[in-house]
């Protein structure tokens, strides 16, 4: 069977851009089609500036929200990443196998130490090296497929490029993934900047969709999203980002395609008016049982608890193995010594 990985990393409420392009998909039909594992990466929160009691928080709701969306732990491992020493452990074997040019030439650490030094911090080493945790992350567990937005298709190119070069310098230890998208809304783009991402790390913002954001609260962002020049509904992603954004969401809302949708509206305001309602009826059930599970702590507990062993299990052998094959001296068990002794 197909073994996928993916996860999401607790520096900022979830969106809408987190559930339209990977959770969604994730619950509909990944953890049915295959051996499905899905993590609160809260390691990679670490990598900036940051506030512990607020990232403890983000990574219970992070993994609350994973399961509100529809993730059954009877059908798919669901943990957090600090819970499995095997994530660390084979970071740092993968870090002895990567060079400090694929670090530096990664776009999302151009831009992220741009963003840090601009706001006057210093650039955590961890911030150069996550990439290689990212890898150890699905090198772990013999991942076949990532599910991954466009922004991190690059990333997964070094875990391939790690694969290989890990295999053929030390033996065959990993399976080399291959990264997957969904068709529609695989980037969701900020209401107010259709241009960039709709990203989870920004504190706040009209262009942004929470998953948990009330009713009203979504209807008043989507109504003042930003659209183009010009009054004609178009389906235009170069030309018309703003409008191509709405159709976007709403196609992936409705399960629509976004070329069609263009042609039955004859307003931006009826446009963004579908598309809030749209919004609002796919987050509905995920905010309905988020506040189910939020009653209930014990049983969100107990699901982490229980994936973590999974995972654990999962990743040791081949963990155990790259540490053989790089050439580490393997473990003394308490067997051993008594028997060396008899002999």
């Amino acid at each position: 069977m197909t073994r996928v990985f993916s996860g999401v990393k607790p520096t900022g409420h979830l969106t809408l851009g987190n559930y339209l392009g990977a959770m969604r998909q994730w619950a509909e039909v990944d953890q049915y089609r295959s051996d499905a594992l899905f993590s609160v990466v809260d390691l990679h929160a670490l990598t900036v500036d940051h506030d512990p009691a607020r990232t403890r928080r983000l990574s219970r709701q992070a993994a609350t929200l994973l399961l509100a969306s529809g993730l059954d732990p009877r059908l798919c491992t669901v943990f957090v990443q600090s819970h499995v020493d095997e994530h660390a452990r084979l970071s740092y074997v993968l870090e002895c196998v990567a060079t400090d040019g694929e670090m530096r030439r990664m776009i999302q650490y151009r831009e992220k130490e741009a963003r840090e030094r601009a706001r006057g911090r210093g650039v955590r080493l961890s911030l150069l090296t996550y990439p290689v945790l990212m890898a150890a992350d699905i090198l772990a567990y013999g991942a076949d497929e990532v599910p991954v937005g466009d922004d991190q298709k690059q990333h997964v190119e070094l875990t391939r490029d790690l694969a290989v070069r890990f295999n053929q310098r030390y033996g065959h230890t990993f399976v080399v993934p291959r990264a997957t998208a969904p068709k529609v809304a695989a980037r969701v783009m900020n209401l107010q900047d259709p241009t960039s991402k709709m990203g989870k790390s920004e504190d706040s913002g009209p262009g942004i969709v929470y998953l948990l954001d009330e009713p009203d609260v979504v209807r008043r962002k989507v109504m003042r999203a930003v659209t183009d020049s010009g009054h004609e509904v178009v389906y235009d992603r170069e030309g018309r980002p703003g409008v191509a954004n709405l159709l976007e969401i709403l196609a992936a809302c409705t399960d629509g395609n976004p070329e069609s949708l263009a042609a039955v509206h004859q307003s931006y305001g009826s446009l963004k008016k579908d598309t809030a309602e749209a919004v609002i009826e796919v987050l509905r059930p995920v905010r309905d049982r988020h506040r189910e599970l939020c009653a209930d702590p014990g049983y969100v507990e107990e699901v982490l608890r229980h994936g973590a062993e999974k995972a654990r299990a999962m990743a040791r052998p081949t963990v155990d193995t790259a540490y053989r094959a790089i050439g580490l001296l393997p473990p003394v068990t308490e067997a051993e010594p008594a028997l060396n002794a008899a002999r």
